[in-house]
């Protein structure tokens, strides 16, 4: 019997506290209308400093167990997706394992930056696929905050906190009408590495921020490795492998871009967003953004993407659904899927 992997569940969480274009342009030289005009980012959510990504990772995770009605104990794969872990081990998965009642699960964190994802969709579709887990939980989630520099417009203006999660389960196929997961396809370039990349800040740089009670905000100087990027090279292989690769997704579904519904693309900027589209054909109006009210959450964005997409009504039950990212590494993939949380 052919088994399909279906999401049966989503959840999402971003922190309460809002930081605008307005109060980044009091920490760094930066303007509203730069910070649009680049990116189409006007908000962004950052956690506080006592919240850890294993904090917003719990959140969306009991938010999506819930939606599913699977049992936690009948999960028995947890992945997590994130670049900001709390400690290098152990993993996110394993702090957050035990607070979700997963007693059956096997858990481990993965690192595909912004493409993590629907690389923990591709590995948990596989798990299903393969008979190893019946139920599975994968979450993306990142506290940006805590490896950006504060001082570097560059950055700071980009990221936001959050993290989103599905549910998937194994569904049996009865027809070629069947919900679930229909491909997938991932694609790494390691020699593009440095252009996205964790590094030393210099003397006096690296600075982190402070979120006080009454909502201002603060900068000081003091920070660790923190995330560094080239914007233009970054732009050009984003549009081109989140092209190709959302293409290749929907040849091998056997379908054709006007079989798809929704595209939930990952959410790095609208620039890249919108020419992704251009390039394919695709009607703006497909495409699921959120980016200008939460920012890139890397390994987060696709999830919360999908939230709000399904609160909004642009997905619906029986639609093709393209979901497709980029990240460092440099890392890419996509995964077309038909909608439904029941057997069709």
């Amino acid at each position: 019997m052919t088994i399909r992997t279906t999401i049966t569940g989503a959840g999402a969480y971003v922190p309460p506290a809002l930081v605008t274009n307005e109060h980044l342009s009091a920490l760094v030289d930066t303007s509203d209308e730069w910070i649009v005009t680049r990116t189409g980012i006007s908000t962004r959510r950052i956690a506080a400093a006592p919240e850890k990504c294993s904090d917003l990772a719990e959140k969306a995770a009991r938010a999506a167990i819930e939606n599913s009605g699977v049992a936690p104990e009948d999960i028995g794969l947890l992945i997590v997706a994130t670049i900001s872990a709390d400690t290098r081990t152990p993993s996110t998965a394993c702090w957050i394992q035990p607070r979700l009642g997963l007693k059956n699960a096997a858990a481990f964190d993965i690192s595909a930056a912004c493409s993590g994802f629907v690389y923990a969709l591709d590995i948990a579709h596989k798990y299903i696929s393969a008979g190893a887990a019946k139920h599975a939980l994968i979450v993306g989630a990142d506290k940006m905050s805590d490896i950006i520099d504060w001082a570097d417009r560059n950055t700071c203006v980009i990221f936001g906190d959050g993290a989103g999660a599905v549910v998937l389960s194994a569904r049996p196929a009865a027809d070629g009408g069947a919900r679930g997961v229909i491909s997938s396809m991932l694609g790494s370039d390691g020699a593009q590495a440095a252009l996205i990349r964790m590094e030393a800040p210099a003397p006096g740089a690296g600075h982190s921020i402070a979120i006080a009670d009454d909502g201002s905000y603060s900068t000081a100087p003091g920070r660790a490795d923190v995330l560094k990027m080239d914007g233009n090279k970054v732009f050009i292989s984003a549009v081109r492998g989140m092209s190709d690769a959302a293409t290749r997704a929907i040849e091998a579904a056997g379908l054709t871009l006007a079989d798809i519904a929704a595209v939930i693309p990952h959410q790095a900027n609208t620039r890249i967003i919108y020419s992704i589209a251009d390039k394919l054909g695709i009607p703006h109006d497909k495409v699921c953004v959120n980016i200008n009210r939460v920012g890139n959450t890397t390994a987060a964005s696709i999830p919360l993407a999908m939230v709000d997409a399904l609160a909004e009504g642009k997905i619906k039950d029986g639609d093709f659904v393209l979901l497709v990212a980029f990240g460092a590494g440099f890392t890419w993939g996509a995964t077309v899927l038909r909608w439904g949380k029941k057997p069709a």
